[in-house]
């Protein structure tokens, strides 16, 4: 058995930058999230960061749902 190092890094690398990107994807919308509430605290309307918010999660779960894609063989 032979150790393909080369793509083992490189499967590393990209997980890893997956991994940061969906953990900097879900704080920022948490981030947003609670910058809304601040918003409307402070009597202004806090839309944008609803909507910011809600990008930032559907990024998160899109690359949940291509993950199981990836990963399940029956959705080939």
């Amino acid at each position: 058995m032979d150790v393909k190092w080369g793509s083992l890094g490189e499967v590393a690398v990209v997980s890893f930058g997956a991994t940061v990107g969906v953990v900097l994807f879900f704080a920022l919308g948490v981030r947003a999230l609670a910058g809304r509430d601040a918003a409307r605290t402070a009597g202004q309307d806090g839309t944008a960061l609803t909507a910011a918010a809600g990008a930032c999660f559907a990024v998160c779960a899109g690359a949940v749902l291509y993950g199981l894609y990836l990963i399940i063989p029956q959705f080939h």
